[in-house]
């Protein structure tokens, strides 16, 4: 995915500031065909933005604000949402307004044309690439997987442990790795997070019988509470009474059975705590074609093969 990411990281970048440093530099850029980025500053009554360049100011018209603008496919939102935020786009074309000053045309849609064409024509599913939180539902998280091209990530993929919404794991703003699920003949982009979060072996070798440790309560039922010692590892643990979902709880492990993928644990306190613990991931490959999760030992399979 060299050269395309989600919006927000190439603003950063020396190319990114050089081109923007001058007229001469942008010039130079726009005829590159480079795609760029800068902060959208307002947003006019028809919908076009307005960008900070610092070398001069651009515009993007409303049917150059988004892929499917133009069509009806993508709502308004998508421009008004972007003010006070990085867009990337293309500069097509320089003019200068009533006043002799010089002020260029954008376009962000082509910039995202080029990211998708990109994607489809050399990414498939199992590739892992860098992707950046912008909205959560209960269903999922929404992910700009480059140039504000949108994937979804399911909650059911965000990790083995069960979470009630994916606001439990991820942040708006985040980035974080995922892996390509599957790209749709009509475009849409699907995404996975979990077997980049190590298998049930990898994340257990940190832990022993006998030790008490801290984790998060994920769900609380008759028979006993689900403890999260890691996104992908979870404990039973024996019922006990003032237990909220999402308390923080110190557990000592009771026992730990592979065969079975079972932790047996016993809280020994629980609080309120807004900690979350930093992702830690066990693959660092670009690809991944299969994830056997259960130990050899199991007699319960759980794998994720990628097409």
């Amino acid at each position: 995915m060299k050269d395309y990411y989600p919006e927000g990281m190439i603003s950063v970048s020396v190319e990114n500031r050089k081109n923007l440093a001058n007229v001469s530099s942008f010039i130079q850029a726009m005829q590159n065909g480079t795609i760029m980025e800068a902060n959208v500053i307002m947003c006019d009554m028809s919908h076009n933005m307005t960008v900070d360049l610092g070398c001069m100011k651009g515009i993007i018209p409303r049917n150059e604000g988004a892929i499917g603008i133009a069509e009806g496919s993508t709502r308004d939102i998508a421009l008004i949402s972007r003010v006070g935020r990085p867009v990337c786009f293309i500069a097509e074309e320089i003019k200068n307004d009533a006043s002799g000053n010089p002020y260029a045309i954008l376009s962000r849609r082509k910039a995202q044309e080029i990211c998708l064409k990109y994607i489809f024509d050399n990414l498939t599913a199992g590739d892992i690439i860098e992707v950046k939180i912008t909205h959560l539902e209960s269903f999922g998280a929404f992910c700009d997987i480059g140039c504000g091209n949108i994937a979804l990530l399911p909650i059911d993929s965000i990790s083995v442990s069960r979470i009630s919404h994916p606001k439990d794991r991820l942040r708006v703003g985040e980035t974080i790795r995922a892996v390509i699920s599957s790209i749709g003949a009509d475009g849409r982009i699907t995404l996975s997070h979990k077997e980049l979060l190590g298998t049930w072996e990898e994340n257990c070798a940190a832990f022993c019988q006998g030790q008490t440790v801290s984790g998060i309560v994920r769900s609380i039922e008759e028979y006993g509470i689900f403890v999260e010692l890691r996104p992908n590892l979870a404990g039973l643990a024996e019922p006990k009474e003032d237990v909220k979902v999402g308390d923080r709880a110190s557990v000592y492990i009771k026992s730990i059975i592979p065969e079975k993928m079972k932790i047996k644990l016993i809280i020994i306190d629980n609080f309120e705590s807004d900690i979350k613990d930093e992702t830690r991931y066990y693959y660092e490959g670009d690809r991944i074609d299969s994830w056997i999760y259960s130990p050899e030992s199991s007699r319960k399979i759980i794998e994720t093969v990628f097409n």
